[in-house]
């Protein structure tokens, strides 16, 4: 039992931030379904006119409309991610907040277009974006920005990690101090 206060201490934020997308996904594709029918655009800024839309599509493959028709690899993929995140958030350290949120981001999304991919079996996108006559960004939903926004910004974060120790190795070495800072145990 201890075991698992432990875990949950530690994931509290995960599958906080997780809910919140997999509710906010599965809510506005639901308004979606009920609103719009296939292929329909809703346009609803003037200002931004064709260049942001609603159009309501299924996409029976990956992110983005990738890979289509490999709904069930994408539904293996999704449960491997989230037992991946579930077991590395125990090993985090108490202040990686930021690592936390982005992690439910891509949790969060991951299971958002599980759900579709198991109750229908396809996804639904409708967000679609770009320059008429000349590009479209393929139509996504909220999971898909959610899983894009977690990874890119892990990328990001890991970056930004890896030179700021760089420069706190380099300055140690520089003034003589010890090869590598310790830290309590948790």
């Amino acid at each position: 039992m201890e075991k698992v206060r432990h875990w949950l201490s530690k994931a509290w934020l995960v599958l906080l931030v997780a809910a919140i997308v997999i509710l906010l996904d599965q809510w506005t594709k639901n308004l979606i379904r009920a609103n719009l029918a296939k292929f329909e655009v809703m346009r609803f800024w003037d200002a931004l006119g064709d260049y942001f839309v609603f159009e309501h599509v299924d996409n029976y493959g990956a992110a983005f409309g990738m890979f289509q028709g490999q709904g069930n690899f994408f539904i293996v993929v999704a449960a491997i991610v989230t037992i991946g995140i579930l077991v590395y958030v125990r090993y985090l350290p108490t202040d990686a907040w930021l690592v936390r949120v982005l992690l439910g981001l891509q949790l969060g999304g991951a299971l958002g277009n599980v759900v579709d991919r198991i109750n229908q079996g396809y996804v639904t996108d409708f967000v679609k974006m770009g320059i008429p006559g000349v590009y479209y960004w393929p139509n996504y939903n909220i999971a898909d920005a959610a899983i894009v926004t977690g990874v890119v910004g892990l990328g990001i974060y890991l970056v930004v990690d890896d030179v700021r120790n760089q420069r706190r190795a380099k300055a140690l070495a520089v003034t003589g101090g010890p090869a590598a800072e310790s830290s309590p145990a948790e």
